[in-house]
């Protein structure tokens, strides 16, 4: 039904700027929550940050402050913008968006940062 994907991934310097975009497509409604993931080697997913259509925007104490999350509704888009990442930020980032009460999740695209 929705299909997910994720782009913008790659390689930064520490201190750098990168910006991740994710899509939702294939479905008749807009998702109510579209939310960014991060998945590092050897460790458990966590939240980066999630932005629903009404309510507030949530971010991980790691990136508040580093990171803004954003979306398009006309596109069902979001978007991630990092800057002043670190080596700790390298990791697989999931785009999530949920559209009703179902999760669909893209293939998730790689961020390295090196130091």
């Amino acid at each position: 039904q929705v299909q997910v994907a994720e782009s913008g991934g790659g390689s930064v310097r520490a201190g750098g700027s990168m910006r991740l975009s994710c899509t939702a497509s294939g479905s008749m409604f807009d998702p109510d929550v579209m939310a960014w993931y991060r998945q590092a080697p050897g460790k458990q997913r966590e939240l980066v940050a999630t932005i629903p259509s009404l309510g507030s925007i949530v971010y991980a104490d790691s990136v508040k402050g580093r990171f803004t999350i954003s979306r398009d509704n006309a596109k069902n888009t979001v978007y991630l913008q990092m800057n002043s990442v670190k080596p700790e930020d390298t990791a697989v980032n999931l785009c999530n968006a949920v559209v009703r009460f179902k999760h669909y999740w893209g293939q998730g695209t790689q961020v390295t940062v090196s130091s």
